[in-house]
């Protein structure tokens, strides 16, 4: 952003913003991709946001780097989960021998296969909580040109996901 008289104007290599790109789906309009890893209730654990036109399997690892570690038993947080069940956008061998290297058991989808492989049985808590966030409409619709405030709005949704489970709850 440049400043100008009183206004901020974008430069001009920002004109849509960054962290978005051309969607490879909807007519190369330029988008974001928000990516989530979720508990098995659909409580979001770790959360990044990327230009629409970015590979998913890229942050695979980095949604693992960011999950909290888990307290309240005694003994060591847990740091990474026991499993991770993912789509087919983030099949590669690569990221698979990364996930087996650091202790998780991957239940990905193959690139390239028939569907049906059973795993819509467990990957409905991801696309729920996906629906959950998207009824934000600032989440749904980019609004935004800076990448850091629509990642901060993305936090503040799993937060009121997370608060909205926590009182159902109780």
């Amino acid at each position: 952003m440049v400043a100008s008289g009183r206004r901020l104007q974008p430069r001009a290599g920002e004109k849509r913003g960054s962290e978005t790109g051309p969607s490879p789906v909807d007519r190369a309009r330029s988008g974001s991709k928000h990516h989530l890893l979720v508990d098995a209730t659909g409580i979001p654990l770790a959360w990044t946001v990327t230009g629409g036109n970015r590979n998913d399997v890229t942050q695979l690892v980095p949604l693992l780097e960011r999950i909290p570690p888990v307290r309240g038993k005694p003994g060591r947080p847990r740091r990474r989960p026991k499993r991770v069940t993912a789509d087919r956008g983030y099949d590669h061998d690569k990221y698979r021998r990364e996930l087996r290297r650091r202790g998780v058991r991957s239940e990905i989808a193959r690139r390239k296969t028939e569907h049906g492989s059973g795993l819509g049985r467990v990957r409905w808590v991801v696309e729920r909580t996906f629906a959950w966030l998207h009824h934000f409409k600032r989440l749904l619709i980019r609004y935004d040109r800076r990448h850091e405030i629509h990642e901060a709005f993305l936090a503040i949704g799993c937060c009121l996901v997370c608060f909205r489970r926590l009182r159902r709850s109780l």
